[in-house]
């Protein structure tokens, strides 16, 4: 399944330069291994900027992990699959 997403510029330039491998949505979506997510960076104050990013879901975490509580949230392991787009 294809996730097209929304992403805040401070998160977008995180994963565009590989410091952020991961993200936390809540899963509304039943998030799953080998999904694919397409982040497109958003700006609150001006609406999308036109880059974009895709990644496949690695591993998935949800419900209660290490005695931590998700609460309905999933953590995603993210693998790129592509470069950045203008």
């Amino acid at each position: 399944m294809i996730h097209e997403l929304k992403t805040w510029p401070m998160y977008f330039e995180r994963l565009a330069d590989g410091s952020k491998t991961f993200e936390i949505r809540k899963d509304d979506r039943g998030y799953q291994t080998g999904d694919e997510l397409r982040l497109r960076e958003w700006d609150p104050n001006s609406g999308y900027t036109g880059r974009s990013l895709q990644f496949r879901v690695g591993f998935v975490a949800k419900g209660d992990l290490f005695g931590l509580s998700l609460g309905g949230h999933a953590v995603l392991s993210l693998l790129p699959l592509t470069e950045e787009t203008p």
